[in-house]
């Protein structure tokens, strides 16, 4: 029993990185954010594709995020598929939105 109680205050840090992959991650997103900025002032270009742009950056802070400041790549494969399925509901909620207001004119 004790040798239980021993084990539940303390943390594995084997599994986590070093502070330094995060600072890493953290700068990745700051380039990610700036370009997602810049697009945003682009004018020569279709709406549609600035649109597109602007959700695959979205989905790849999204996806860093989730992974690292989440902890999600160190949990099991169960929360990650919940996880998975209930993005892939909100990624398909928001596509029927953007349809339905004729940002992407999916029906016309």
């Amino acid at each position: 029993m004790t040798m239980q109680l021993e084990h539940i205050g303390e943390s594995d840090s084997s599994h986590h990185p070093a502070p330094s992959a995060y600072v890493g991650v953290a700068a990745i997103l700051a380039i990610v954010t700036a370009a997602e900025i810049g697009l945003y002032y682009v004018s020569n270009v279709d709406a549609w594709l600035i649109t597109v742009s602007l959700l695959v950056l979205m989905a790849i802070k999204f996806f860093l995020v989730a992974m690292w400041f989440m902890h999600l790549r160190f949990e099991t494969q169960v929360f990650r598929r919940l996880f998975y399925g209930g993005l892939a509901l909100a990624v398909a909620a928001y596509a029927v939105v953007l349809g339905a207001s004729h940002v992407f004119p999916f029906w016309a």
